[in-house]
C-alpha cells in the first residue's frame, strides 16, 4: 500500500503516547479493532515490535529525532518515522532507507521548506495552540499542494473542520483513549473511523 494514498484514504492517524508498555499495547490493540489502520507509537520500541509482528496495521515510531532511533524503528517493524522536528539528516536517512518520513513543523515557512526536501506528508504540530481548523486553512490557501496532517490536542468533534480546512488527514490520541475500558476505547475508535467514511 502506498503510504501517503493509505492515510489519504483512512484519514484517522491514531496516536499513542505512553511509556508503559502493556498499556501502550492494549490501546493499540484497541485502536487496530476499533478499525485504525496507520498508528504512530510514541512508546517503548518493544510494542512497536509486538505490534508489527502480530497486526496488519501500519505503525509509525514517533518521538525520532536521530537516525540512530530511526534505524532501531525501523528494525523493529516499523513503516514509517515520525519526528517532532523537520531537520535534513533524518530527509537523507528516509531517502537512503526508502522509509517514509512524517516531519513535524509550526509555521509556513517550515512547511513550505519541508515540501521543498519532499516530504510527502507533514504534520502540523501543535495544531490547536496555533489556532486548530482556521490555521490549516489559512496554510493551505496560497500552499494548495501541501498535504498537511494537523497534531496536538485535536478533539473528536474537530475532526471534520480540519478535514474541510484542507488537511490530508487527521492526527488524534488521548480523545480516543480516554476511556474506562477496553471496549469503550474501541468503540469510540469504530464511531471516529465511520463518522470520517
Amino acid at each position: 500500500m502506498n503510504i501517503l494514498n493509505g492515510i489519504k484514504k483512512e484519514k484517522i492517524y491514531g496516536i499513542i503516547r505512553e511509556d508503559n508498555a502493556d498499556y501502550a499495547y492494549e490501546l493499540a490493540r484497541a485502536y487496530i479493532e476499533g478499525g485504525i489502520k496507520f498508528i504512530e507509537l510514541n512508546t517503548p520500541l518493544e510494542v512497536t515490535k509486538k505490534i508489527t509482528e502480530k497486526n496488519d496495521a501500519i505503525i509509525a515510531q514517533g518521538g525520532i529525532i536521530t537516525t540512530q532511533q530511526a534505524h532501531k524503528a525501523l528494525e523493529c517493524g516499523a513503516k514509517i518515522i515520525a519526528s517532532p522536528i523537520f531537520q535534513t539528516n533524518l530527509v537523507r536517512f528516509a531517502s537512503c532507507y526508502e522509509a517514509f518520513l512524517i516531519p513535524s513543523v509550526t509555521t509556513p515557512n517550515e512547511a513550505y521548506n519541508a515540501w521543498r526536501n519532499r516530504m510527502p506528508l507533514i504534520k502540523i504540530y501543535p495544531v490547536a495552540e496555533m489556532g486548530g481548523a482556521e490555521y490549516i486553512k489559512d496554510m493551505v490557501k496560497p500552499m494548495p499542494f501541501l498535504n498537511l496532517l494537523p497534531c496536538g490536542f485535536v478533539k473528536i468533534d474537530e475532526i471534520d473542520d480540519y478535514l474541510k480546512a484542507g488537511a490530508v488527514a487527521v492526527g488524534i490520541g488521548r480523545e480516543l483513549y480516554n476511556k474506562n475500558s477496553y471496549d469503550e476505547i474501541v468503540k469510540t475508535v469504530h464511531e471516529v473511523v465511520e463518522m470520517v467514511r
